[in-house]
Parts: C-alpha cells; sequence; structure tokens
C-alpha cells in the first residue's frame, strides 16, 4: 500500500503540471491574439486620422498638412512611424478651431488614436512579458507567431488653441 501513495502523488504532480502548462500556452494565444488585434485596431485609427487630417487641409491648410497625410495613408509599414510622426508634428504646427467640424473631426481622431495606441501599447507589453517566460521559452509555446512589436509614435492628443492656458 505505501507504494500506492507514490504513484497517486506522482500522477498528482504530473497531472497538475500538465495543466499550468496548458493554461500558461493558452495565456500566451490569447494574450498574443489580443496584441494582434490591438495592432489592427491601432492601423484603422491611424488611417482614420490621416484621412481626416487630409480632408481637413484640403478645405483650409494646405499643401504641407496634405502631403503628410497622404505620406501617412500611403507609407509602408517600415516607414509608417516616421511618416505618423510628421503628420503629428504637422498637426501640431497649425491652429485648430474646435468650432471646425473638420478640426474637430481630427482632433476626436487624434484623442481615439491615443487610446488605441495605449492599448495596444498595453496588450504588446504583457505578450511579450509572458513569451519572455522561460517555461514558454522551453516549450516554444509561442511558435508559429512573430513577437509583437510597439509602434513607436509620439503622442498624437492635439489640444485646440482655444484649450491652451495662457499666462
Amino acid at each position: 500500500m505505501p507504494g500506492m501513495w507514490w504513484v497517486v502523488g506522482t500522477i498528482l504532480v504530473v497531472g497538475l503540471g500538465a495543466a499550468y502548462l496548458i493554461w500558461t500556452a493558452g495565456r500566451v494565444q490569447r494574450l498574443q491574439t489580443r496584441a494582434e488585434s490591438a495592432a489592427r485596431a491601432l492601423d484603422a485609427h491611424l488611417l482614420r486620422r490621416a484621412a481626416a487630417a487630409a480632408v481637413l487641409a484640403e478645405r483650409r491648410y494646405g499643401v504641407e498638412l496634405y502631403a503628410a497625410a497622404r505620406i501617412a495613408l500611403d507609407a509602408v509599414p517600415e516607414e509608417r512611424e516616421a511618416a505618423e510622426n510628421d503628420l503629428t508634428r504637422q498637426l501640431r504646427g497649425i491652429e485648430l478651431d474646435p468650432d471646425d467640424p473638420a478640426c474637430e473631426a481630427v482632433i476626436a481622431a487624434s484623442r481615439r488614436l491615443a487610446l488605441a495606441r495605449q492599448v495596444h501599447t498595453d496588450l504588446v507589453r504583457d505578450a511579450r512579458t509572458a513569451r519572455g517566460r522561460p517555461v514558454v521559452r522551453l516549450f516554444r509555446m509561442g511558435r508559429g507567431r512573430d513577437w509583437p512589436r510597439y509602434f513607436d509614435i509620439d503622442d498624437p492628443t492635439l489640444v485646440p488653441r482655444a484649450d491652451v492656458p495662457t499666462g
């Protein structure tokens, strides 16, 4: 009978270890999927802001802003961060009237973009942390998927000139 407890204990430990590994693999996959979804959402918000900026430039602010917006819309992935940072600089360089619907659309798109960027950054950080754990690397739980990448851009939040405190 004493040998039987050893067998039961071993089976219990192996079962708990297997359950932990299955749970960990599922968590890694969920975090990876969420980071990929956040990247797609961030991309959509980037496109919306660039399109709103192009409309604003056509109506009011001219060639430089329009060029920056078109470059951001057409940028290949390797050039996207630089194009978006240039668009942000162009938008910060103009006086945005919050009562103008085109300006308000750009301001609102920039606020939503800032939120999407923060969510993406948080999810990428969590996914990279999970994938970097020794047990995950040992059992290659993240194989078949690329490591999530940060999208490093300046804070895209715009402040209308009327809201800037003076003094």
